[in-house]
């Protein structure tokens, strides 16, 4: 897979103008100081991060978009930022580090040897600190190589367009591609991707992804549980808990279907 080439073809799907391109690459001191917290953190940057680019400035002047701000959030910018990872790169951890480090949401593409994520995370004012934000809500999906993408990555790809996105504001921009992202993970579960404004639906569906994953964390555990078991009693009544979540995540998955459609 050609790391490269396979962000910019997610950069690209963005369709966004000249002007909002900025093509800079970002020292990774910068990402050390900024978003490091521990010693470890410091390594994983060091030593999981090949290269980070930040790719465009989405704001009034460059996207024709106007700013948003409440007391809770103020969006006067969103990066588009690309980052290669280094094999055994802490994948998860790093892609974290990244949308801390920047105090404007970020579209961040990050590439390892496995495929891409796309991630997006809401941030907002802390509480008790005025002048620092935190993250608010985050989604991130997977795709297997953007340059060749399958028909649900294809359509996920073509949603993300510019064009296609709320221009109210800043907020409501960004809230559509997080809104992409969460029906891209939806499609990875049901089969069909599908994308929809309706508030609700984008709430039911978030929802019901949400309690998915918890699910298929539970079940997960459980399954671990059950063939550490010694005795069969212990491991019977794990298994009977293991169908009872498996029959709730098929329920989750049904209902996730009729909210795609």
């Amino acid at each position: 897979m050609n790391a490269a080439a396979c962000i910019n073809a997610v950069v690209d799907a963005l369709g966004l103008p000249a002007t909002a391109r900025v093509d800079i690459r970002v020292p990774k001191k910068m990402l050390i100081e900024q978003g490091a917290p521990t010693s470890t953190d410091k390594r994983a940057i060091q030593e999981g991060i090949d290269e980070l680019l930040w790719f465009a400035a989405c704001k009034p002047g460059t996207v024709g978009v106007p700013t948003f701000g409440d007391h809770v959030r103020e969006y006067v910018e969103i990066a588009v930022i690309g980052c290669a990872f280094r094999a055994g790169a802490k994948t998860s951890r790093l892609i974290e580090l990244i949308h801390r480090a920047i105090p404007y949401p970020v579209v961040l593409i990050t590439a390892d040897d496995q495929g891409i994520d796309v991630s997006v995370a809401h941030k907002r004012r802390a509480q008790n600190e005025a002048a620092k934000v935190v993250i608010d809500r985050n989604a991130a999906t997977r795709l297997s190589e953007p340059t060749m993408p399958t028909p649900n990555e294809k359509a996920f790809l073509d949603s993300l367009e510019l064009s296609k996105q709320s221009h109210r504001d800043l907020y409501a921009l960004y809230d559509g591609w997080l809104a992409r992202v969460e029906a891209m993970n939806a499609a990875n579960l049901v089969g069909s991707f599908s994308v929809t404004t309706d508030e609700h639906q984008i709430m039911r569906r978030r929802a019901v992804i949400e309690d998915y994953e918890r699910l298929d964390k539970e079940n997960s555990l459980l399954r671990s549980q059950a063939a550490k078991a010694k005795q069969i009693s212990q491991r019977v009544d794990l298994n009977q808990k293991i169908k009872t979540i498996e029959r709730a995540m098929e329920q989750a998955k049904q209902e996730m279907g009729g909210e795609q459609r």
